[in-house]
Formats: structure tokens, C-alpha cells, sequence
């Protein structure tokens, strides 16, 4: 994304040099927010899914007690990342991910068109939650939290749940229902202030440490690379000093943690722009917000990173990231789609497979992570941002 008025970098830089550490804590800690409510029951947070989608997944979200919006929202992110047309090696198929036989006993018309297609993404929304809600009937008897031990047995299977009567000991269903549980928190429209990050501040001290760095698509500060970065890189390497493991590519940074609005931001959220303000797959660019309107980014290629004004046209909104939302984030395969971690109709494995790390190489799609278990916390590889250069 190319960010015009660059002659206010000067004066943010002036707006920022005035006590660092004051700014940001202050403005880190000066609001004590409280965590918002559970995911279960409330609605989904502005620009976290497709507007395409928002509808149908608010309607089938509510089909039964327990499941909500967000938890179905952040089931189909998890699954396909929204792609209707995504497609496992092992022949799942559709934004839900089905199996052809699950499908042909859960398949739904969401959308009344008589057909009843795992292509439809109408139609994957509704089957998915319809899919929840049988399996709900399953573990009714179980005790616990309900909605978990319905997670589970989307995971593991009903008979799983019911045989250890909760949440079986498999690491990757364990992981699963609780990245799920983790990643609704993302969608979900916050209704009370968004608990402040205690991580903020480091994270800022290490971008500002990069002002004036030359940008390079594709960099993640590496020595080979000199040292530069392109915009999700220095996002991705400014939360790692402090910690926390974001995903590479701007699009998947976005539901590293929950929402905050415009007037509730504080230093050291995420900050992001996309070319479509009603559909986050098309976020191209992302920054550091330090306060006072500015972030600090490494904007396009020839620019160095700097601070820049954030109250743009393509602005679509803030993430103050969690370590239990970075955690949550699916893997990526070389094409860029999401790696599943789990498939209607497919047994999970007790214990998920190993795979080996790859190397990232420069190209506009994302490097394979390791596919398996969701409870896996596998390092985000993989160069550049988006498909779109910053």
C-alpha cells in the first residue's frame, strides 16, 4: 500500500519523540479495560468476515444453544479461510471442509435454492453449524462446558467425547477446542472496553528501533535481507521480540486477538487497510499503532520505514493482539490456502503427525507451515505480505 502524506512523518516523529515510554504507557494503561464477554451469544465483530457472509453466518450461528456466530465465524476461518473453493489432499471439500459422505447426511440447503452444494458457501455455512448442532444433541449428556465438548467431538467424534465424558486427552482435539474458543474472541463485537496488551510497549521499542530502514517486500530482517522489512514483517518480527508468534501475512495478523474501535485504540495495537473495507481477505498493508494518529509501518517499496497517519480511506480497523489469538491462527500451504485441522468425517488423529519446517523464499504466497494438529504452535514462515505488494 502506498501511504501519501508522507511530509506528516516529520511531525509524528516530533509527536512521538515526546517521552516514548510515557505515551505509551499511558496510553497503554490509562484505560484498564476489562475483558470483553464469552463468545457464546454475542454478536460478530465489524469487518472480521466477508460482508457476503456476515448474514448467513449470524443466522445458522444461532441455530442452537450451543454455538454462536463468532465460534461458527472462527470454524470456517479456521477450515478454509472463507474459500468457498478449497480443497484438501484428502478430498475435503468447500469452506466448511466436508467429507463427501458427512456431507451427504448433513449437506443443508442454506440458501433455498433446492440444491444442496458443498460448493455453495451459503450452503457450507449452514451445513457447518447444522453439522454442530447434531453433534450437540451427541454430547448432551456430557458435563462441562457444552460448547467445548461440541469442538471436541467436531474434532475427535461424539463417541470420544462420551467415552472420557468431556474433552478427550488427544493433543490435537485439545488444541483445536481451544484455538476455536481462542479465535471466536476475535470475531466477536466487544461490548465492554478490549483488555489492554501487556506486551505493547515492547513491541513499539522494537519498530522504533527500525525507523529509517529501507523497505524490501518479502523482508523479515534477516542478515541476507540486511536487516529490512516489509510491512508484515516488521509487525511479525516487533511482537516475536516480546514473545508472541504472529502469522506472516497482513490478512492472518488481523485475527490475532479482538477489535477495538477507532476511539479505543491504544499503542502497540495492529492497525490495517484493505482495498475492500467490506471484506478482510482483501487487507493489503498493516502497522504499529504508537498514539496520537500515527503508526509506525514500513509503508512501500523506496520508503523507509517511518511514522505515517493512520485516518486513511482504506483504514479498515484495529487488532490489539493476544498470545492466545496469535496461537489460535492457522497454518498456510505453499498456495496460500489454510491448512485445516480437522475435517468433518475425518477421525483426528491421537497425536499429530511431525512435519518439517521449509524455507522461506521471496514469492507472493506464504511458505507451508507445518500441517497437523491445531494444537500444534508451528513457527509462521513465509515472505512478503498479501498477494498485494505494501
Amino acid at each position: 500500500m502506498v501511504l501519501r502524506k508522507a511530509g506528516t512523518a516529520a511531525a509524528a516523529a516530533g509527536v512521538v519523540a515526546i517521552g516514548f515510554v510515557g505515551l505509551v504507557t499511558v496510553g497503554t494503561y490509562a484505560a484498564s479495560g476489562t475483558p470483553q464477554q464469552s463468545a457464546n451469544r454475542a454478536g460478530l465483530s465489524r469487518g472480521t468476515v466477508p460482508a457476503a457472509y456476515q448474514g448467513p453466518i449470524e443466522q445458522w450461528g444461532s441455530l442452537c444453544a450451543e454455538i454462536s456466530p463468532p465460534m461458527l465465524a472462527a470454524q470456517l476461518y479456521q477450515e478454509s479461510g472463507f474459500d468457498p473453493g478449497a480443497r484438501s489432499p484428502v478430498g475435503a471439500q468447500g469452506m466448511a471442509q466436508f467429507m463427501p459422505a458427512t456431507w451427504a447426511t448433513y449437506g443443508t440447503d442454506g440458501n433455498n435454492d433446492g440444491r444442496k452444494d458443498v460448493w455453495d458457501p451459503f450452503d457450507a455455512i449452514a451445513s457447518a453449524a447444522t453439522f454442530d448442532c447434531a453433534l450437540a444433541k451427541d454430547v448432551a449428556g456430557v458435563p462441562g462446558d457444552r460448547q467445548a465438548n461440541v469442538l471436541a467431538a467436531y474434532n475427535a467424534g461424539p463417541y470420544a467425547v462420551t467415552k472420557y465424558n468431556g474433552i478427550p486427552p488427544y493433543r490435537e482435539t485439545q488444541g483445536y477446542v481451544r484455538n476455536i474458543q481462542a479465535m471466536a474472541r476475535s470475531f466477536t463485537a466487544p461490548t465492554t472496553p478490549v483488555e489492554v496488551s501487556q506486551q505493547s510497549a515492547g513491541a513499539i521499542y522494537f519498530a522504533q528501533t527500525k525507523l529509517g530502514t529501507p523497505y524490501l517486500w518479502g523482508g523479515e530482517g534477516l542478515p541476507s535481507q540486511n536487516g529490512r522489512f516489509d510491512c508484515s514483517g516488521l509487525t511479525q518480527a516487533a511482537y516475536a521480540s516480546v514473545g508472541i508468534t504472529l502469522p506472516r501475512v497482513a490478512n492472518d495478523q488481523w485475527y490475532a486477538g479482538p477489535h477495538p474501535s477507532r476511539d479505543q485504540l491504544r499503542p502497540g495495537d495492529l492497525v490495517f487497510w484493505a482495498t475492500d473495507l467490506s471484506d478482510p481477505r482483501s487487507i493489503h498493508h498493516v502497522g504499529i499503532y504508537v498514539g496520537g494518529g500515527y503508526m509506525i509501518d514500513a509503508p512501500h517499496t523506496g520508503a523507509v520505514i517511518r511514522y505515517d497517519k493512520i485516518d486513511t480511506r482504506e483504514y479498515i480497523g484495529a487488532t490489539r493482539v493476544t498470545t492466545d489469538g496469535a496461537q489460535a491462527l492457522p497454518g498456510r500451504n505453499a498456495d496460500g490456502s489454510i491448512t485445516a485441522p480437522s475435517r468433518p468425517g475425518e477421525p483426528a488423529p491421537a497425536t499429530p503427525a511431525p512435519a518439517a519446517l521449509t524455507t522461506p523464499e521471496p514469492s507472493s504466497a506464504p511458505v507451508p507451515r507445518p500441517a497437523g494438529s491445531a494444537a500444534a504452535r508451528p513457527t509462521p514462515t513465509g515472505p512478503g505480505q498479501n498477494s498485494a505488494k505494501s
